[in-house]
């Protein structure tokens, strides 16, 4: 087909398609800031006629003014092509916007990032290497691999982080660039990565100055992007969806081709045999002017026969009329899918360059091949049909071929597993090997799944006997950041054979542990790094799962024998100094279990010391550190916010923040430090910082999917945050959408969920409930000697909601808090208890309570307790008619509350003023 034969297929394409024209015109148009151009009679009567959709609905142009989401949706040969065509014609003239364009393929789907690279790759390749460093800034390593311009630089990306450091790349080049239209043809058949990255992207483009016009066919959407399926059919943008062409329409394009003179039987029968579908029309009248047939009533009975020639086996059999030279080349180009190389396609079907092109010309004149050193089928209909009539048996064995021509041509192992991946099983080591190199390279530019993909299809080839642990070990690494039960079984399948190393034994334990805590699965994490701590020899391997065993232990809320538990770790780690990092952890979890249990916070104080080197993490330790995991510096982290050491807890979370966005963990791993800076914050009594931060943490383990474990942190702490600011509608409403209902999280959250449940129900006015949770909690706790008051404050709250029904018990509980609070011994845990426990006195006798909760606060580094003791005092001397003292300490409680951003105290300290008489002394705006 020549271009000239090309383009008018793609002008007949888009024939009867004056609503959509002006829909992606004006997108066009209204992203690059002018006024919309008519480019013809038909769209203007279109725009006058109401056709397109007005401003305000999804999909409409206005909508689209500053950039936005454009859907076209359509069947195989609908036009979908022609449109995208257009729209890049339409964005390329103009000086004042930049075009990128790709385009899924069923051949490349397996290819990570294929796509991705289509659409960037040309605009990266046109600039120096210092400016790509420049454009992509600290992403450069985390997003550069997937791109293709660097090699990766460890050998396993965090997925979300390449995609965030792909969000900043197109939106660097939008912002501070031209406005980005940026194109996706066959987005069904996209790469998962890459439609995964656009399927996130697409839904926050906002106000920036980027199109994204993403064409895709509708009843073949992939499975393995299910947020594709919820963008297609949600409300972010209507697509524009192609029809087949009126009989009308189809007459018109008879009549362009043959002549005035076709009638209308024979133009009605064209419509009949294509059902109106442009494509098949086009490649039914080229037939019929190729035969020199007369466009009349006596000729449509042709038609029939000559439209099955086009496609299917129809079309096979034209192809195979060529004679087989033609026929096998065609084969090759089809197993190649797209991006076709001549001299490829020659090597894989057997001829020299010569016969090659000669064949290439044959196929271009049948209308099935364009191009020239690089080829591509003229439809995707046409390669399926080429693709599918290939005998199963010589398909496999070209595959087989084209993995090895690939490799030797420099394409790259990726591109040869795409082939591997559809060769029989054969027992071959060297293509087991080849899929372990793919496997390798996937997750080293965050391809997770591609790379479980091969190795999954290495372990069928099978491996050698002696290769197969260590294949299983790689596979379970390979699903450990996007399927922790897929870990889970490979894992356990590594650990039951006899080949593993002890090295590596000692290592897909620990993982398979980290896979099953991720699950929820508490106690079969700690039940099988028992096991292996059992049989491991002595040695560092051997303490290494002791500690793990006694971590996933430790913070489970159901735990049993957790006193006897915890006796052992006492044990262990009474005389430790903190040597190696075997000690270092066991001292960790001995400082953590001292905090939950309120012992002396000086000696649990004592425990971190011998951790950290001069206040930092040591060597092997750190929050990326792969051997220990990052759960050993968060507990450090939280025990030093706890012990009132908020300064150290604060810069420790920092450094987690940079250490993860550095190594472009965007996941899981942010999200908690994100909630764990937000626990600094609220400890310190920066409310609105606090809530900041958490939103944030929980936003991005929303993007990881729903209900999952990482979730609860980050909910318990933002639930508390707002109640602590006197928003219990929005405490509420976070708690119903996060799912915030027992049973709760198997795993210690912060503060303890079932009290936090108990104290959001009190503030809602649900006393009744409210008793019932924190009794089921009391029992819980004290059951495994678990009494701080800080982190599990039930007590104290259960106390205040049955004062006036049980005051004795309630004394009582308040007594037991008390020295609970005392034993532990931070200004904060005392003050606190000192503030709630007055809230049982006498009203003559709160003021002195209150008092040395509030002296103990002042020493405190915990502003909002200050704020919130200075306020009770405050209230308390009014009742005792101490005015003066009263108005002094509301003042100061109202300062501070603002301060922290705790609007219920603001409003309390309010009124209080307002009720003194000092009214002039307090804020007038509320």
């Amino acid at each position: 087909m020549s271009g000239q034969q090309r383009e008018r297929v793609l002008s007949a394409a888009l024939f009867e398609r004056e609503r959509e024209l002006s829909v992606v015109e004006r997108a066009v148009y209204g992203l690059c800031g002018r006024e919309i151009q008519k480019e013809s009679t038909e769209n203007e009567e279109a725009l006058e006629a109401g056709e397109v959709r007005e401003s305000g609905e999804p999909g409409g142009a206005e909508g689209l003014k500053e950039g936005g989401l454009l859907l076209v949706s359509g069947e195989a040969g609908l036009g979908k092509t022609a449109l995208l065509t257009h729209v890049r014609h339409v964005a390329g003239e103009r000086d004042d916007c930049t075009v990128l364009f790709g385009r899924g393929s069923k051949s490349a789907e397996r290819v990570p990032f294929t796509v991705v690279r289509q659409l960037l790759q040309p605009e990266l390749a046109a600039m120096t290497q210092e400016a790509r460093r420049e454009l992509l800034g600290d992403w450069h390593d985390i997003a550069g691999p997937a791109l293709g311009i660097t090699p990766p630089v460890g050998p396993l990306a965090d997925p979300q982080g390449v995609r965030d450091g792909l969000d900043w790349v197109i939106t660097q080049l939008a912002l501070n660039r031209k406005p980005l239209v940026v194109i996706v043809d066959d987005a069904h058949w996209a790469d998962p990565e890459s439609l995964t990255w656009l399927t996130s992207f697409a839904v926050r483009l906002r106000e920036m100055p980027l199109l994204v016009v993403l064409a895709y066919r509708p009843l073949e959407l992939p499975d393995h992007t299910p947020g594709f399926k919820d963008l297609v059919a949600g409300r972010v943008a209507r697509p524009v969806e192609l029809r087949a062409l009126t009989p009308e329409a189809v007459a018109g394009l008879v009549r362009d081709a043959l002549g005035p003179g076709a009638d209308d039987p024979f133009c009605r029968e064209v419509w009949a045999v294509t059902g109106g579908n442009p494509y098949e029309a086009v490649e039914l009248i080229a037939k019929a002017r190729d035969r020199d047939m007369d466009p009349v009533e006596e000729s449509a009975a042709l038609l029939r026969d000559l439209g099955a020639a086009a496609r299917g086996p129809g079309l096979v059999a034209r192809l195979e009329q060529l004679g087989s030279a033609v026929t096998r080349f065609a084969y090759a180009a089809a197993v190649l899918g797209t991006e076709i190389e001549l001299r490829l396609a020659a090597n894989l079907a057997g001829m020299g360059p010569a016969e090659a092109e000669q064949r290439a010309d044959q196929l271009r004149e049948a209308r099935i091949l364009v191009g020239a050193e690089t080829l591509e089928f003229v439809h995707p209909l046409i390669a399926t049909a080429v693709y599918r009539a290939i005998p199963t048996g010589t398909r496999t064995a070209m595959h087989g071929q084209a993995a090895w021509l690939s490799a030797d041509a420099g394409k790259g192992v990726a591109v040869s597993a795409r082939h591997l991946l559809e060769v029989h099983p054969d027992a071959d080591a060297e293509v087991v090997g080849q899929l372990r190199a793919a496997a390798r390279e996937h997750l080293a530019v965050g391809a997770p799944d591609a790379a479980r993909r091969c190795l999954e299809r290495a372990l069928l080839e099978p491996p050698p006997e002696e290769e197969r642990a260590m294949l299983l070990y790689e596979l379970g690494c390979a699903a450990l950041l996007t399927s922790p039960r897929t870990t889970i079984n490979h894992l356990r399948a590594a650990l039951d054979l006899p080949d593993l190393s002890e090295d590596l034994r000692i290592d897909a334990t620990f993982r398979l542990a980290q896979a099953y805590a991720h699950n929820n699965q508490l106690n079969e994490a700690a039940k099988v790094v028992a096991d292996q701590a059992r049989r491991a020899p002595a040695g560092s391997g051997k303490l290494r799962l002791q500690v793990a065993y006694f971590m996933w232990k430790g913070i489970q809320v159901e735990e049993e024998d957790t006193i006897g538990r915890s006796q052992r770790v006492a044990e262990l780690a009474r005389d430790l100094q903190g040597r190696d990092n075997a000690e270092r952890t066991l001292l960790v979890l001995r400082a953590f279990d001292g905090l939950l249990r309120s012992e002396n916070s000086l000696e649990v104080a004592e425990f971190i010391d011998r951790v950290l080197e001069d206040g930092k993490l040591p060597d092997g330790l750190g929050w990326t550190n792969p051997e220990w995991g990052f759960e050993i510096p968060s507990q450090i982290g939280i025990v030093c916010s706890y012990i009132d050491r908020l300064d150290e807890a604060g810069e420790l979370f920092d450094q987690a923040v940079r250490a993860f966005e550095i190594a472009g963990w965007s996941g899981a791993h942010l999200a908690f430090a994100h909630d764990f800076r937000g626990l600094v914050f609220r400890r310190r009594g920066d409310l609105a910082e606090a809530e900041r931060a958490l939103r944030k943490g929980l936003g991005l383990a929303h993007r990881l999917g729903p209900g999952l474990p990482i979730q609860w942190d980050g909910t318990c702490l933002l639930i508390d945050t707002l109640l602590a600011r006197g928003k219990v509608d929005e405490a509420q409403e976070v708690a119903e959408a996060n799912s915030f209902l027992p049973p709760y999280s198997p795993a210690i959250a912060l503060p303890d969920a079932a009290c936090l449940a108990g104290r959001l129900l009190l503030a809602r006015g649900k006393t009744k409930e409210a008793i019932a949770e924190l009794e089921a909690a009391g029992r819980r706790l004290e059951e495994r000697g678990r009494s701080n008051t800080l982190w599990a404050p039930w007590a104290l709250d259960l106390a205040v909601a049955i004062k006036d029904e049980e005051p004795e018990r309630a004394r009582s509980l308040v007594g037991q808090a008390l020295q609970h609070a005392m034993r532990f011994g931070t200004d904060t845990a005392i003050g606190e208890a000192l503030r709630m426990a007055a809230k049982l006195d006498a009203p003559r006798e709160r003021p002195a309570r209150l008092s040395k909760a509030v002296a103990h606060l002042r020493m405190s580094p915990c502003r909002y307790e200050l704020a919130a003791a200075l306020v009770d005092h405050g209230v308390a001397l009014r009742e005792c008619g101490d005015k003066a003292e009263a108005v002094e300490r509301l003042r100061e409680g109202l300062e501070l509350s603002e301060r922290c951003g705790a609007d219920g105290l603001v409003r309390t300290a309010r009124a209080g003023l307002v009720e003194l008489g000092a009214e002039e002394e307090a804020d007038p705006a509320d």
